[in-house]
């Protein structure tokens, strides 16, 4: 079993950045690929980005150069770099991890953590 916990949400005002954390416990993460996820009210839960047990990263087209996601495998821990913030990505942020890949569909993660909200102003 893998317990995730985020942490790091706030909010922000336009232009701002966050720096997102999941912590995870039980398990190491290194073998693990790893997601971040969001869902604003009354819209379905998209991925933001995600990151290969080796690496590999990749992001949607809204999070592409104002998002990072990075892994410290040492820590147990992998981040998302939030910059340049908007009030469209005002949502709550989940992680989530799944064996070796991450993946682009949330139904194929095993582990969730419970959430942190991002509210960005205008």
């Amino acid at each position: 079993q893998v317990q995730l916990v985020e942490s790091g949400g706030g909010l922000v005002q336009t232009g701002g950045s966050l720096r997102l954390s999941c912590a995870a416990s039980g398990r190491t993460l290194s073998t693990y690929g790893m997601g971040w996820f969001r869902q604003a009210p009354g819209k379905e839960r998209e991925f933001v980005a995600g990151i290969t047990w080796t690496g590999s990263t990749a992001y949607s087209d809204f999070a592409k150069g104002r998002f990072t996601i990075s892994r410290n495998n040492y820590e147990n821990t992998v981040t998302l770099q939030m910059n340049s913030l908007k009030p469209e990505d005002t949502a709550v942020y989940s992680c989530a991890a799944r064996r070796l890949a991450f993946s682009f569909t949330s139904s194929d993660y095993y582990y969730w953590g419970q959430g942190t909200q991002v509210t960005v102003s205008s």
